[in-house]
């Protein structure tokens, strides 16, 4: 699927860069052959304005003719016509008797008997006047065009071979921007067909095991204790599900980026005091100790993620932290931030897994199984959370010493 999406996005990236490619060579091809023709006709014109100026009668007209345009120059003919438009006097190719060319420049496309060859002639033909007003004739002069020929062929030979060469150069360019384009929709397909296979498999243990127990329940002979223990089975499943689908829309809606400027100002000492405090009523904690600056921080936060993070961070440390040991929630101020450091010295982390604690169903094996780990959603959650307030969460742990995750959020 992707093999053609990206072939198609480099389909149609060299389809419209090469057709705006077309379209520029052939107004450069137009404009160029055009440039070379009036530079061509300016010569030309060079050569035959000396005759439109001047007081001269036929003989002197012939004498100029051949002062102007002897024998070896490049002209393939030059003529001489009357004010009636009859031919007076030629040198080169054979003539019309009568002019039939009207004043301007034209190209033609005729025969050198002389050479019996066809030539591409470029012709002008320019009326003579006397003191600018009275026509006394015609001049006609024309020279091969092979010189701009020669140009327009090299344009012709240059676009014949550049374009398909720049035609492959970006279709490959356009292959390579697809793949760079197609990244981030492959690692969102590859997250969500994962995410979706483990949140499927999730959810087929518990439905089973609801299922299970439903049928016992309601197989004769009936005991009322054994349907008790059954629903109750039902109840604690039925509530693991609910967990996992409220953590599953947490994640969906609280993905991306928050905007800063518009999340209210937070005292982080007071969130962290309120939360400490809950946690230190409970008695069947562990040994819980707080270190917390007394001036207060300010950052820009959601005040319930945050806390939903911190919360993550502490019932895991307290999961995997028997009772005689202890959990520290500790609050420090850095000039790049503040920091929040949930500590324990529990089972700690095997150093293989430290990579992925943080991927969605993601569980460490042995010490972190569903009996006792949960979902593996809560880092995920914690992650995101911190992620989505421009914030680094990062953990150091040894195994069989404890944890330590760190969290650091910019201030104001």
């Amino acid at each position: 699927m992707f093999t053609r999406s990206r072939r198609n996005l480099a389909y149609l990236f060299a389809l419209s860069m090469g057709g705006i490619l077309v379209v520029f060579a052939g107004v450069a091809y137009y404009f160029g052959v055009e440039q070379q023709l009036k530079a061509f006709d300016e010569y030309l014109y060079g050569r035959a304005k000396n005759f439109v100026s001047g007081r001269f009668d036929d003989g002197a007209l012939r004498d100029k003719l051949d002062n102007l345009l002897p024998s070896n120059t490049d002209l393939t003919y030059k003529r001489w016509y009357n004010s009636q438009g009859q031919l007076i006097w030629y040198q080169g190719a054979l003539p019309d008797r009568i002019l039939t060319a009207s004043p301007d420049f034209q190209t033609i496309y005729k025969t050198i008997y002389i050479t019996q060859t066809k030539q591409r002639l470029r012709e002008v033909t320019l009326p003579v006047r006397q003191n600018k007003y009275i026509l006394v004739g015609y001049v006609q002069i024309a020279t091969p065009l092979t010189s701009v020929e020669e140009t327009v062929n090299r344009y012709r030979l240059f676009l014949s071979i550049g374009l398909p060469i720049t035609f492959i150069i970006i279709g490959i360019t356009g292959w390579f921007l697809g793949g760079l384009a197609m990244q981030p929709t492959r690692r969102a397909y590859d997250q969500l067909q994962r995410f979706t296979a483990d949140a499927s498999h999730e959810l087929r243990a518990p439905i089973a095991a609801m299922l299970s127990n439903a049928q016992v329940a309601l197989m004769p002979p009936y005991d009322e204790s054994e349907q008790q223990f059954r629903l109750e089975n039902i109840i604690k499943t039925a509530k693991s599900m609910s967990s996992l689908v409220s953590n599953l829309l947490f994640l969906s809606r609280h993905e991306g980026a928050l905007d800063l400027t518009t999340l209210p100002t937070v005292n982080l000492v007071e969130l962290l005091k309120t939360l400490a405090s809950e946690y230190q009523s409970q008695n069947n904690r562990p040994n819980f100790t707080v270190q917390l600056i007394e001036k207060p921080i300010y950052i820009k936060a959601d005040a319930d993620l945050l806390k939903q993070a911190v919360i993550n961070l502490l019932d895991n440390a307290f999961k995997y932290t028997p009772a005689d040991k202890s959990v520290e929630l500790k609050l420090l101020l850095q000039p790049h931030g503040a920091i929040i450091q949930v500590k324990d010295n529990g089972v700690g982390i095997p150093s293989e897994d430290l990579p992925h604690i943080f991927e969605r169903f993601y569980r460490v094996d042995k010490a972190r199984t569903r009996n006792s780990g949960g979902f593996g959603l809560g880092l995920a959650i914690v992650k995101q959370i911190v992620q989505a307030h421009q914030g680094h969460i990062s953990v150091n742990s040894v195994l069989g010493q404890g944890s330590t995750f760190q969290v650091q959020l910019p201030l104001i």
